[in-house]
């Protein structure tokens, strides 16, 4: 019975030992700027779960400048404002296209200096690209840009953790307009009209022929039905978020 007796108190003594052990340890937060699936792939945002009515409209610019101005005017006749993701070969030829834009009140974002296939880059490599675009936003229109927008949509861990060293969220889209296909204005206006939904981040180019008169109808379009459009860092999330396996942003439980 001695024995019995000694035995237990040895295993409470133990469990004991065992919770201490675990409290002990330091808590972990998950990261806030990417998720992880079941694989370790890390994941950008490309849209955002949220019960507004609201939508992000974005341009990547990494060619010509023939269609901007009608762009930014269509902008400003709607009282819109939006995200121009800008290269900084782009930016080289064009600087006075930077300040113009930023003018308007858009928002600009980091879309690369050279825009390479960034997967085949280190991580050194990456941070150069992104340092040294984002040198030339600041000279030009001394705004420090917060996100990043990866070229051809490509991906890694590596990309991302980069990023999200020197302070960018990479961003994605989830309408994807295909104006760069050349689309037509009516093929671009169906497109997006088809598929937009409250939370989603729509991307078209500033150079696409069928751009301004597929916009000049889907800016009055989506007000009419309630819409806000709105940059893309005023869609996204700020403090505890998570971002699940298709790239949704959604606010963690009790997060602020």
């Amino acid at each position: 019975m001695r024995v019995f007796v000694l035995r237990l108190r040895w295993q409470y003594i133990l469990l004991v030992l065992i919770l201490a052990f675990f409290a002990a340890l330091p808590q972990v937060r998950e990261p806030l700027v990417t998720a992880v699936t079941s694989r370790g792939r890390l994941i950008p945002i490309y849209r955002v779960d949220t019960p507004d009515k609201v939508v992000a409209i974005s341009f990547d610019a990494t060619w010509g400048t023939d269609l901007t101005d009608e762009i930014l005017a269509i902008l400003k006749q709607n009282g819109i404002r939006t995200t121009f993701f800008l290269a900084g070969y782009w930016i080289d030829k064009h600087p006075d296209y930077v300040v113009k834009i930023a003018a308007h009140g858009h928002e600009i974002g980091n879309h690369s200096y050279s825009h390479p296939h960034m997967n085949s880059l280190t991580a050194e490599g990456v941070i150069q690209e992104l340092e040294r675009n984002a040198e030339m936003i600041r000279d030009l229109v001394g705004e420090q840009p917060l996100i990043f927008r990866p070229p051809f949509g490509e991906y890694n861990n590596t990309v991302i953790q980069a990023a999200s060293s020197i302070g960018y969220k990479t961003i994605q889209w989830s309408v994807d307009s295909l104006d760069w296909k050349n689309s037509t204005s009516d093929q671009i206006y169906a497109r997006v009209m088809s598929q937009i939904k409250p939370g989603d981040i729509v991307l078209f180019h500033n150079a696409a022929p069928g751009t301004p008169g597929a916009i000049r109808r889907i800016i009055p379009d989506l007000l009419s039905q309630g819409y806000r459009i709105v940059p893309v860092s005023e869609i996204i999330l700020d403090g505890d978020y998570y971002i699940d396996h298709d790239g949704t942003q959604k606010r963690k439980p009790g997060g602020n």
